[in-house]
């Protein structure tokens, strides 16, 4: 039996890179809570029975521990209501940054044709493989549309008039 040789050590560019990334990601997933959050509260209303108010919660406590693919598909849910064009273009970018996030988190590296470029080695539940190479920049233009949408997230969340709690934010000086 041959044993697969162990991967190529990344750059400490490209290490770097990815670490960005997947933060933005994590960003991103909160921002998603907390727009799932606002938008759902707000769905339910002043006058809102105990009953419902106790469904609300529970569905609350569970998308703590959501992947990012269902945080994406519960907020497209949530966005439904008078935003039809927004939700659009939000969910084409969303389920690119899902792939993105899927390829980043998930692939092992191997080093590409051209110097300073990276070979991801992955294959999604489609059966498909990611084809082309990427490097620091393509990684760090990943980074920064996961910051652009995560911004566009946290602006629908706050003009429900309901922001919430951000974690680890109430020790932060404004």
């Amino acid at each position: 039996m041959t044993i697969p040789r162990a991967p190529d050590r990344l750059s400490d560019e490209m290490a770097t890179a990815i670490g960005h990334a997947v933060s933005a990601f994590g960003f991103l997933e909160e921002a998603l809570k907390r727009a799932i959050f606002s938008l759902t509260r707000k769905d339910l209303g002043e006058e809102v029975s105990e009953k419902a108010m106790q469904k609300w919660l529970r569905r609350m406590e569970d998308i703590a521990d959501d992947t990012l693919g269902t945080l994406i598909d519960s907020f497209l849910a949530a966005l439904r209501n008078g935003r039809m064009a927004e939700r659009q273009e939000l969910a084409g970018v969303l389920a690119e940054i899902r792939m993105k996030r899927n390829l980043l988190c998930h692939a092992s590296w191997r080093r590409g044709k051209e110097p300073g470029q990276w070979h991801p080695t992955f294959i999604n539940t489609r059966g498909e493989s990611f084809p082309d190479d990427m490097g620091v920049e393509e990684v760090m233009a990943v980074h920064a549309m996961t910051l652009k949408t995560a911004r566009r997230v946290v602006g629908i969340m706050r003009a429900t008039g309901i922001d919430g709690e951000w974690l680890g934010w109430d020790d932060v000086e404004a």
